[in-house]
C-alpha cells in the first residue's frame, strides 16, 4: 500500500472498504470491478489481488490522481490493471466504452454535497448496464444534515446499510480517524430499486 513518502495518503474510508473486500474475497475472482474516485486505490488493489478484474478510475481533470492510481498498481505488482479518466456526471466516450461491471467501489466519494448528484448520475448509468451490479461505498459522516436519501429516491436507487462490526471493521486501529472530530465511518451498498420489488 502506498505510503506518505510518495505523497499518497490512504483515508480511513478506503481501509474500511478494503476490509469489506478482504472479508468477501472468495466471491471476487472473475468479478468485474470498477473503482471510482480511486486516488491511492487501496480497495481496487485489494480486489485485484483477490482475483477480480479491476479497472481504476479518477477524474480525467486530475492527472495527478490518475498517476497515483498507476503508481499504486506498479507498487503492488499489478501492471495490467487499466486506469481510466472518468468525470462524475459526464457521459464521456470512456464511460460509454466501459464493459458492464459487477461491483463499483467508492471510498469517501460522498465528500462534497455539490458532487452527490453527479456521482449518482454516473453510478446509475453503470448500474443500468448491469442491473444486478452493486455500488459498495464507505463514507465519513461529516455533518448532521448529510443525506443522500432524496437523491437515491430520485434516481430510483436503494441502499442497504452495512454495519462495520459485521465485517470486523469496527476495530479502533482500522476505522478510527485521527482527523479532527473522529468522524463516524459508514458503509452502504447501493443498487437499482426495481419496481417489481427485487
Amino acid at each position: 500500500v502506498p505510503d506518505s513518502q510518495y505523497g499518497m495518503y490512504v483515508w480511513p474510508c478506503a481501509v474500511v472498504l478494503a476490509q469489506y473486500l478482504w472479508v468477501h474475497r472468495r466471491s471476487l475472482p472473475g468479478k468485474r470491478v470498477l473503482e471510482v474516485g480511486a486516488g491511492a486505490s487501496l480497495p481496487g488493489v485489494v480486489a485485484a489481488r483477490c482475483g477480480a478484474e479491476v479497472i481504476l478510475s479518477d477524474s480525467e481533470e486530475l492527472p495527478q490522481c490518475l498517476q497515483n492510481c498507476r503508481r499504486s498498481c506498479l507498487m503492488n505488482e499489478l501492471p495490467h490493471v487499466p486506469v481510466v479518466g472518468l468525470t462524475w456526471g459526464r457521459v464521456s466516450p470512456e464511460l460509454l466504452s466501459l464493459a458492464p461491471v459487477d461491483i463499483i467501489l467508492g471510498s469517501d466519494v460522498f465528500f462534497d454535497p455539490k458532487d452527490f448528484e453527479d456521482i449518482l448520475t454516473t453510478v446509475y448509468f453503470l448500474l443500468e448496464k448491469n442491473p444486478h451490479a452493486q455500488f459498495w461505498t464507505t463514507y465519513q459522516v461529516r455533518s448532521a444534515d448529510w443525506s443522500i436519501e432524496a437523491l437515491l429516491c430520485k434516481w430510483k436507487l436503494k441502499n442497504i446499510h452495512v454495519p462495520l462490526h459485521s465485517f470486523s471493521a469496527d476495530k479502533e486501529h482500522l476505522a478510527s480517524s485521527s482527523l479532527p472530530g473522529r468522524h463516524t465511518i459508514e458503509m452502504m451498498i447501493i443498487s437499482l430499486a426495481r419496481s417489481d420489488g427485487t
